[in-house]
């Protein structure tokens, strides 16, 4: 997200994928993006409401301010066609440029657009607390048990979670024994 490229096309490929990132769009969905697509949303916040292009069920999507910053970054490029909110180009080309920019930024992991939806999911979502019912929303899955295939890699947030439950029963022991020794 930070590398400097002194490419445009590399450039724009990484702010989509980025946008994507923070968004859980798919290729498809990133690429047929509209003005038409955005709605304020009940808490007063820029929301995407869109339709999946695979599933064409809804997704509805708050923006969070890295994708407002690329969306304000193409505001009024002329890359733009059609009402069109961001310059992506065909997949194939978008996953190529990927590759390059991976090694260009030391990026060891093979990056493609799904990737970024893959991202979205498990990095920018679930492991930030984001419920799983609230992620199968917003990717536009129309089963929660298609989401759980990105939370089966959290095992970090099972950590977590079960830390947190060990801390209790641990304090509940604690009180326990305390009320023992005060009998």
């Amino acid at each position: 997200m930070d590398t400097t490229f002194f490419v445009e096309r590399l450039e724009h490929v990484r702010d989509v994928f980025v946008f994507c990132c923070f968004t859980g769009l798919a290729y498809a969905d990133a690429k047929k993006l509209t003005h038409d697509d955005f709605v304020v949303g009940i808490d007063g916040e820029l929301w995407i409401n869109t339709k999946r292009t695979k599933t064409k069920t809804k997704s509805n999507i708050p923006v969070l301010p890295t994708a407002m910053m690329i969306l304000e970054k193409y505001e009024n490029s002329p890359l733009l066609v059609n009402g069109k909110v961001l310059p992506v180009l065909t997949n194939q080309k978008m996953n190529a440029y990927l590759k390059e920019i991976a090694d260009l930024s030391g990026i060891k992991k093979k990056l493609t657009t799904h990737l970024a939806r893959h991202t979205f999911a498990t990095t920018v979502t679930l492991s930030n607390g984001v419920s799983i019912e609230s992620v199968s929303k917003m990717l536009g899955h129309k089963s929660v048990r298609t989401t759980q295939h990105y939370a089966k890699i959290l095992n970090r947030k099972v950590s977590e979670d079960m830390q947190i439950l060990r801390r209790k029963f641990e304090e509940r022991e604690k009180r326990q024994e305390k009320a023992k020794v005060q009998k």
